[in-house]
């Protein structure tokens, strides 16, 4: 088995609870060598941030708490479409000088989705830029 690709997922609103309930899904099922690792969410006490507690998954209210993490994760999903979000964890991973950890923004995670998705609509306007 390849190693495990380790991520973390941060937003959980409308695109992120979708995406995130895809990819545990494949995740269960055994087919991808993937682990959630983190997720951030705002609204911690939101239906998807304690699913993944109870699961075990650290679950964080801001994003720098995550890229904080450092090597650990090998790819964050920035669910969120917020630029000042983004610059945010770019900025913590060159701060400590992480070059492993990876950002998706949204628009590649809505790729992602038309791999992963089972046929629904990826909910939420569609946000582009890097």
């Amino acid at each position: 088995m390849p190693d495990t690709i380790s991520v973390a997922l941060i937003s959980l609103g409308r695109v992120g609870h979708q995406f995130a309930a895809s990819l545990a899904k494949h995740i269960e099922q055994g087919d991808k060598s993937i682990e959630i690792t983190a997720v951030a969410e705002q609204d911690p006490d939101s239906e998807t941030p304690k699913k993944f507690a109870a699961d075990g998954v650290p679950v964080y209210t801001d994003a720098a708490e995550v890229a904080a993490l450092g090597e650990k994760i090998g790819i964050i999903f920035d669910l969120t479409g917020v630029p000042a979000v983004r610059q945010t964890l770019r900025e913590s991973l060159r701060n400590t000088d992480n070059r492993h950890t990876v950002i998706v923004p949204e628009v590649f995670v809505r790729l992602l989705w038309s791999f992963l998705g089972d046929g629904a609509v990826l909910s939420g306007p569609v946000r582009s830029g890097y």
